[in-house]
């Protein structure tokens, strides 16, 4: 098989969450487990830290990426779903894991894969640490697919565990109240080793100290060690309750929202140190400025074109879209253009009352089946307040959008993360 055989049979071969939601998930690490043993344990042969959370995960694991290069260290980075290319999940210091791996680790375990039938993520998971095994590395930050107690990657033991921040995602699976959802992602927290969390809130905070406590894993919440303010648009300056501080920090992920995930990372460097991982001050600066050139990520606040301004963002849930909406309030344009699709299994609704009601809308949907169809999308925004025209593809709706902004307008792309990745 070629790469573009190999990726069909996988796609068509193995359950994929992204595709089918919950049908796709599996509530136990029993295949994941196999498989670890199966390859003979590949994630014990290098060091790792372990990111979850609703929002941020992949911004912060970036990051941390970003650092560790930076610091000197052989960096493999594991996250998920991709927006463009299956090879974008597995990197090693930015660099996608090559397409002749691809074929070779699924043409060689086929049968293994029919035996078992694992999903696409775990299957995915067992690639990724093989791969970093194979390739030497010297630590992988590794992000959660989706909760954390039950997810594929947890059977890693981290030199940390970062949770950046709880809010309403995947209910069905993780449960209906913030408290529920914090005890799953609580879940990778493990016996002595050091977690951070991003942010205190009372409603999930005492969840993850209790879990700390019961295991003596050392805690510390970034919000209450860092104070940060942004000091222009990716520019911030944070400092620790210790004194230790980054004035004038220059971050090149765009977007307000970072101003949480920077804590997040800046928190995360004591443990490692502790550790034995030597980062230098200039080394964390240089990672954060660098983050983008350094590990390739894509659609967080992304500019696709200046005139008129055209930015997309992956933010797919009512945390991740407040802070959407606080964005677009301090941008400057004559009218705003919003390219909108959503999948099903969202709190749709709610997410819909809070977009901004002087919008010109272009409902579309994703070519996945979990996709909302865009006439019932368009049906609830218009109960929502929100005005606009259904096209049956993305490629679609950006057209339309671009045809009737000026260059005084401006457009945005979002809702949902595979909007973001067809528009890519």
């Amino acid at each position: 098989m070629n790469y573009q055989e190999t990726l069909d049979w996988l796609f068509s071969q193995l359950p994929m969450y992204q595709r089918e939601g919950k049908a796709a998930y599996k509530a136990n690490l029993d295949n994941t487990l196999y498989l670890d043993r199966y390859f003979h344990h590949p994630h014990r042969q290098f060091r790792t830290v372990h990111v979850a959370g609703t929002n941020g995960k992949g911004s912060v694991s970036h990051m941390l990426a970003s650092i560790l290069q930076e610091a000197g260290y052989k960096t493999g980075l594991y996250t998920s779903p991709h927006l463009k290319d299956f090879r974008e999940r597995i990197k090693i210091n930015g660099e996608m894991i090559d397409e002749q791996y691809v074929i070779d680790f699924v043409e060689d375990n086929k049968a293994v894969f029919a035996e078992l039938h694992p999903s696409f993520f775990e299957m995915t998971v067992a690639m990724a640490f093989k791969y970093f095994a194979d390739r030497q590395v010297d630590i992988a930050v590794i992000e959660v697919g989706l909760g954390g107690r039950l997810d594929s990657t947890n059977i890693i033991r981290p030199l940390v565990s970062v949770i950046t921040n709880i809010s309403f995602d995947h209910m069905a699976l993780l449960g209906d109240t913030l408290e529920k959802i914090a005890g799953e992602k609580a879940g990778i927290i493990k016996e002595g080793v050091p977690a951070v969390a991003g942010i205190r809130d009372k409603e999930y905070d005492f969840v993850f100290e209790k879990k700390a406590a019961e295991i003596h894993a050392p805690l510390s919440f970034a919000s209450d060690k860092w104070q940060i303010e942004a000091e222009g648009d990716g520019v911030y300056n944070a400092r620790r309750t210790s004194g230790w501080e980054f004035p004038h920090l220059s971050c090149e992920l765009k977007g307000g929202y970072q101003v949480k995930n920077i804590p997040t990372v800046l928190e995360a460097i004591l443990p490692l140190r502790e550790q034995g991982v030597h980062i230098t001050d200039e080394q964390v600066r240089t990672g954060i400025a660098h983050v983008i050139q350094n590990t390739g990520l894509f659609g967080r606040w992304q500019t696709l074109c200046t005139r008129p301004l055209t930015v997309c963002d992956t933010g797919h849930n009512i945390d991740g879209l407040s802070e959407i909406v606080k964005q677009l309030g301090k941008c400057r344009y004559e009218r705003l253009h919003f390219v909108l699709g959503m999948v099903n299994d969202k709190d749709i609704d709610h997410i819909l009352c809070i977009l901004p009601k002087d919008a010109v809308y272009y409902f579309t949907k994703a070519s996945i089946p979990r996709a909302l169809d865009e006439h019932v999308l368009a049906e609830k925004a218009h109960a929502a307040g929100l005005e606009g025209k259904c096209y049956p593809t993305v490629a679609e709706a950006y057209a339309a959008a671009r045809k009737n902004a000026t260059e005084e307008d401006m457009i945005y792309i979002g809702g949902s993360t595979f909007i973001v990745a067809e528009v890519l």
